[in-house]
């Protein structure tokens, strides 16, 4: 049946991802619902919740309040919390309640700015799509509110676009070329958003960022790369050993499924072509940019889609979140566990155990 999924659990929605790209940013965020929402989002989707300091607040809407359209009870309390909360800035993250009832994010914008006397963002998030359109969203936002026009450029300086802990370790990421790295989102804030016009290069980490890479291209002359700096990762040259060890022993595969986020995948690919002669597909349930994709990449939406896939293209060996093995017991290849948190709420790792699972 069409949009059943039996096997695996929800993937992270995109108020989760605005929220993760905004968490460190120094604003007051609303999230505009009843208070689920925002439940889920401190309980289970921001992993940063429980150990820094964040606010993240619930727009703790009512049925009334929402069937009439009460947006001057909202902006009182926003005017509110403002007045005991200081923030750079006050962002809305849409749910599925204003985006049915039809909420001008625009007009909201406009009041809270008029009220508060501080920028204000609109991310309409509608909590039906997947976290990385809720990060695109937000990361377009800060830079189109923040960025400021400069006519220079600071040698040795790199943005990075795309960082949050949907995508990246918590510790963070390292990359090997010497250089001052602005990671915006962990680690670097709205200070940095500011000037982000004047970097040397922007490194985009997660498709979630592209939109945003391309608009400060286009706006401050920015050129980007879409990379991954794959060390960052645990366990990765343990996987590359692993990997070395198959082609020296004669036991190269001959396909390799990745199924992760695209800048993640795509790099893993390039990476592993150095050693393998395997024809390897990319795939996954979020964005899919054409710009990085294969002609034989595929573009997830059902979980049957997913189960097929895996029947239909005898794969050698597959390289996804551990969780998507629930869908597919009939696999009789190897499997290396590369997790991915708005799957399975795993921090981003390798992990060998189901390594012989075909064995």
């Amino acid at each position: 049946m069409k949009g059943l999924w039996k096997y695996l659990s929800p993937f992270a929605p995109d108020q989760s991802g605005a929220t993760g790209v905004l968490c460190e940013m120094g604003g007051l965020i609303v999230i505009i619902d009843a208070g689920g929402c925002a439940g889920n989002i401190c309980g289970f989707d921001e992993p940063r919740w429980f150990e820094e300091r964040s606010a993240i607040y619930s727009a703790g809407l009512r049925d009334m309040d929402a069937i009439l359209g009460r947006d001057d009870r909202l902006i009182e309390k926003i005017g509110d919390a403002c007045r005991k909360v200081e923030g750079e800035f006050v962002a809305l993250v849409g749910t599925p309640v204003p985006a049915v009832i039809g909420t001008d994010y625009r007009a909201l914008k406009h009041m809270i700015e008029a009220r508060t006397g501080i920028p204000a963002l609109a991310i309409d998030t509608d909590g039906v799509h997947y976290y990385d359109l809720g990060c695109e969203k937000a990361w377009l936002a800060l830079f189109q509110t923040f960025t400021e026009m400069s006519y220079g450029m600071e040698p040795g300086t790199y943005g990075v676009i795309g960082a949050t802990p949907f995508d990246v370790p918590m510790e963070g990421i390292h990359f090997e070329e010497p250089g001052i790295y602005y990671c915006y989102g962990m680690g670097a804030g709205i200070e940095e958003i500011r000037k982000a016009g004047t970097v040397m290069k922007n490194l985009v980490v997660s498709p979630g960022g592209l939109k945003a890479a391309r608009y400060l291209a286009k706006r401050f002359g920015v050129p980007y790369e879409a990379v991954y700096p794959l060390k960052s990762i645990a366990y990765f040259e343990e996987f590359l050993d692993i990997i070395r060890n198959m082609v020296s022993n004669g036991r190269d595969p001959e396909r390799i499924l990745i199924l992760h986020q695209q800048v993640l995948a795509h790099s893993l690919r390039n990476e592993l072509r150095r050693y393998s002669k395997a024809a390897m597909v990319a795939a996954g349930w979020f964005g899919m940019d054409k710009e990085l994709a294969e002609p034989w990449d595929v573009s997830l939406t059902q979980e049957d889609e997913w189960i097929r896939l895996v029947q239909e293209g005898d794969f050698d060996l597959i390289i996804g979140d551990r969780l998507l093995l629930n869908a597919i017991p009939g696999y009789r290849g190897k499997f290396i566990g590369l997790d991915h948190f708005p799957i399975s709420g795993k921090p981003l790792a390798f992990s060998f155990e189901e390594l012989e699972i075909g064995e």
